[in-house]
């Protein structure tokens, strides 16, 4: 949802600038800076905003410029804006600080320097307004899908990433399962020359706690999930809620076989799956 769009639209002798900036959000959060003189559109722009972008922090700066550079509708109040100055002269002197350098940077920002106008504009205006906010979210869109290419390709190498480990694991199942059984009847022949033990019992006991230690569930419904999320990344536009549910399963699965592990080399490699699988779930938050 990161993105930057900027237009400018020329009507008689104004020049309207709007500028919209858009940052990872789960929600729409609109903030607005519209001159004095388009305020009373301003629902109507947020709509028109929100119902494009959907989701972002998004920031819109809405501007007027006269071709001379002055704001349109925002004259200098001559007297105020003098009564400033001697003020500042004044205090000046008083407290031995310098004057600034340079005096309209200062006197520009302070109240009601610039009159706001109160002429309402005229129809035509508020086109070309529509017009460059139009254009704003043109350029934004094209920023988005830009973005939204490079997150694509970076998906798609993430989860066969993940696809990789996965078959790396599958490399030491047997291995794992030897040792444990192998380290169990090690403890068990310590602990036989001590007590009495039922070896059909044991037996089954032993069996049962090798089956608690199974991973073939989690690697089939990860792997499921690994095919679901690609074929919803290829599903078009507005899936960024549900990739986001999809990497939240993929990391229990991952989760689930580094507890049933129990073995160094394979808890090496879902720590390598649960790295690449949180650049995923940062990253979803930047798809709509």
């Amino acid at each position: 949802m990161t993105g930057y769009g900027k237009a400018e639209k020329e009507f008689a002798d104004k020049k309207i600038t709007v500028e919209l900036k858009s940052l990872n959000s789960k929600q729409m959060d609109l903030s607005a800076r519209i001159v004095g003189m388009y305020r009373s559109k301003e629902i109507e722009l947020r709509n028109k905003v929100a119902q494009r972008l959907l989701r972002g922090k998004v920031d819109m700066s809405i501007s007027v410029e006269q071709q001379t550079g002055m704001s349109a509708g925002q004259p200098i109040n001559v007297d105020v804006l003098g009564g400033y100055m001697e003020q500042i002269t004044r205090i000046a002197e008083e407290k031995k600080i310098p004057l600034p350098n340079n005096w309209f940077d200062v006197l520009l920002r302070l109240p009601d320097v610039l009159k706001t106008s109160t002429v309402e504009p005229q129809e035509e205006e508020y086109e070309a307004l529509y017009e460059a906010v139009e254009m704003a979210l043109n350029e934004i869109d094209i920023f988005r899908l830009q973005e939204g290419k490079s997150l694509d390709v970076m998906f798609r190498a993430k989860i066969k990433r993940i696809e990789e480990l996965l078959k790396e694991v599958e490399g030491y199942e047997n291995e794992r399962i030897e040792k444990i059984r192998a380290r169990m009847e090690e403890n068990l022949q310590v602990l036989a020359e001590k007590v009495d033990i039922d070896r059909n019992r044991l037996e089954q006991e032993m069996i049962y706690y090798i089956e608690k230690l199974d991973i073939n569930e989690e690697k089939v419904r990860l792997r499921n999930h690994l095919r679901y999320f690609l074929e919803t990344l290829d599903g078009g536009d507005g899936v960024g809620k549900k990739l986001g549910f999809i990497a939240q399963e993929m990391g229990r699965e991952i989760n689930t076989l580094g507890s049933k592990s129990n073995h160094s080399e394979m808890q090496i490699i879902v720590v390598k799956m649960k790295d690449e699988l949180e650049q995923i779930k940062e990253q979803v938050l930047n798809v709509l």
